[in-house]
């Protein structure tokens, strides 16, 4: 199964943290399982350290280069395809990482790992 990890999903991942539910931990442990992050979450996540919000054991591109390589996490780019279903997209969710990463859901057809229940309100398949 394709998985599609949301920012907070990830982080928790890789930072063993209690909050990430068993289910999403096993379904991302899963050697069969392809895990695949967008380049939001990248993106959200340096938007966090440079502003103080988010504080990472290690410089942000080793982080990612370690914790991403070394999980077999694909990143996906964006696409157009991608904003023109970000464009349709109704405004349950203001987030805009998190509205770019639903419409990769929807494009891509794949469900998202993630807690965040705005995302019920989208057409997306949601794993916790």
């Amino acid at each position: 199964m394709n998985l599609l990890l949301d920012t907070h999903t990830f982080l928790w991942f890789i930072g063993g943290s209690l909050n990430l539910s068993d289910t999403a931990r096993n379904l991302i442990e899963t050697k069969s399982n392809q895990r695949f992050m967008s380049i939001a979450s990248l993106w959200e996540m340096s938007i966090k350290v440079s502003i103080g919000k988010l504080k990472l054991a290690m410089p942000f591109t080793e982080l990612v280069r370690r914790e991403v390589n070394d999980n077999a996490i694909e990143i996906i780019g964006i696409l157009p395809e991608h904003l023109d279903a970000l464009a349709k997209l109704t405004f349950h969710h203001k987030d805009p990482f998190d509205r770019l990463i639903i419409a990769q859901s929807l494009v891509e057809s794949m469900p998202i790992v993630t807690r965040d229940t705005a995302f019920f309100n989208y057409p997306i398949k949601v794993l916790w």
